[in-house]
């Protein structure tokens, strides 16, 4: 989620060398020339420091900061947790074994995620990691014997549907994300949905009341597990098929060795196929089988202090805050003549620019227009949507986009970054670069700190020229009991909140 390095690098490239130095008399040369190739591209480090006096030390730091100095391409310094080894005629090639080990799973290669075997998710109708896809279709038929009782929970739970009508039981779920929900993989962000977000996301036309699935304690009715599912139409390639998205699986952290999500899973799914739709939709930052698609999000900093500050972003070599600032400075005020706050009156144009502009792609919703009313008409704090109109009083385009603020960990200044997600945006009377730069200005004038996007739909277009930065993760996109090829970002016309 942020744009900051989730891993520390460690130094492969210095355990690579001293393998090499080592082969020749072990002769075991292939199989790690293979794990070495896989490996990701080395970050440089610099040699560790050698014994002697401090004199000499100090001569060697002078000598240091001289060739820096010199040299443009200077490396940088040594990362304290970085694996660095120094140079040893007396080489054991086990330690260095157990080295490159140690490395493959700090960088996050711990094993070939084809040949893992995942018991909940191999026993469901997904595609297995490495299956080529090249039908479009239901995995498994319909089914008419659909189990009539809940699933088994672990002792000491009992399940629970949760009434988002009620103050009390709304704020039970925001308690349970904002304390348990997605984090950065360093812990230092985490999602907080506000009880007004929830509302919005969760409670489209056509919500089940009984697709808010929750967990609670017996004792003493707490709850620590949640999971939800909203109605949709999606379209997959020609293919139009009424499934659910799949969202907010949460589950209290002290609870996740008894592993409750796979039986949230099952409930929900159980749930839904008792109203007769079998298949779903659901994204996560994680790799699980199958991905029909993997795209990334990019960051565009409106407030770079601060997030600095907060270790969102960092400031790069030969750059200062100063020259950030001026960097990512916007103008004021938007550029576009027309461009105002949609209203109720604009939902039929609206819904026309959306259904032409997402069939174009290979995976998007359907929108119906109650649908568009329901989620694009602006909600303060929640989402926000701006349309073009010309001096024929036509609406010509559409740009939204929600806001997610993030709660920040372990830092004394700022406990909430306010950040603004791109939705979905229809340009056809000016370019797309120009709308969203407009949106950029709109979202800074509402004290938003970060502008994010993912590199779906046309957005490539302009996340150079408007100096968004890539983010350090992927977001997977995933069908339940539906198979289709796979698809480049390009294809994906879907945001889920």
């Amino acid at each position: 989620m942020n744009d900051k390095s989730s891993n520390n690098p460690v130094d492969v490239e210095g355990i690579e060398k001293l393998m090499q130095s080592a082969q020749i008399a072990s002769g075991e040369t292939g199989e790690m020339k293979s794990l070495l190739s896989s490996l990701p591209a080395p970050t440089p480090t610099s040699p560790p420091a050698g014994g002697g006096s401090r004199k000499n030390n100090k001569k060697k730091k002078r000598n240091n900061k001289k060739q820096a100095a010199a040299n443009s391409n200077a490396q940088e310094p040594t990362n304290s947790n970085a694996v660095t080894l120094q140079e040893n005629p007396a080489l054991n090639l086990q330690v260095l074994k157990n080295a490159l080990s140690a490395a493959w799973e700090m960088n996050g290669e711990s094993s070939k995620p084809q040949q893992k075997v995942w018991e909940f998710w191999d026993t469901q109708p997904v595609p297995k990691l490495g299956d080529t896809v090249d039908e479009i279709g239901k995995i498994e038929p319909d089914r008419e014997d659909v189990r009539q009782t809940p699933f088994s929970l672990p002792s000491g739970f009992d399940w629970d549907t949760l009434d988002l009508s009620s103050q009390s039981q709304l704020e039970e779920v925001y308690k349970l994300l904002n304390e348990n929900y997605v984090e950065d993989e360093d812990n230092m962000f985490r999602f907080d949905y506000s009880a007004d977000f929830l509302q919005w996301a969760l409670r489209p036309p056509g919500w089940v009341q009984d697709w808010h699935c929750g967990v609670r304690v017996k004792k003493n009715g707490l709850l620590v597990g949640f999971i939800s599912a909203v109605p949709a139409m999606i379209k997959v390639y020609d293919r139009r098929q009424r499934m659910v998205e799949i969202n907010f699986l949460c589950v209290h952290k002290k609870l996740r060795a008894k592993r409750v999500a796979p039986v949230l899973i099952r409930e929900i799914t159980r749930r839904v196929n008792q109203r007769g739709i079998f298949q779903a939709t659901y994204t996560a930052g994680v790799l699980l089988p199958k991905p029909v698609a993997k795209c990334r999000y990019f960051h565009r900093p409106l407030n770079p202090k601060k997030l600095v500050a907060i270790k969102f972003s960092h400031i790069g070599r030969n750059q200062t805050m100063q020259r950030l600032l001026k960097l990512m400075r916007l103008p004021e005020e938007p550029q576009i003549k027309g461009l105002r706050l949609m209203e109720n009156k604009d939902v039929p144009a609206c819904h026309q620019l959306l259904t032409t502009q997402l069939a174009k792609f290979s995976l998007s919703p359907v929108f119906m227009p109650d649908e568009v009313a329901h989620y694009f008409i602006p909600r303060d704090g929640i989402i926000t949507t701006y349309v073009v109109e010309n001096e024929n009083n036509v609406v010509t385009d559409m740009a939204s986009f929600f806001t997610l603020p993030s709660s920040v960990m372990h830092n004394s200044e700022h406990s909430t970054m306010k950040a603004a997600y791109s939705y979905y945006t229809v340009a056809t009377s000016v370019s797309l670069k120009d709308l969203v730069k407009d949106m950029l200005i709109m979202a800074k004038k509402t004290q938003h700190d970060v502008f994010n996007a993912l590199d779906l739909m046309d957005n490539q277009t302009y996340l150079k020229d408007l100096k968004f930065g890539m983010g350090d993760g992927n977001l997977h996109y995933y069908l339940y009991n539906f198979k289709c090829p796979e698809m480049s970002e390009k294809q994906v016309g879907l945001v889920l909140q």
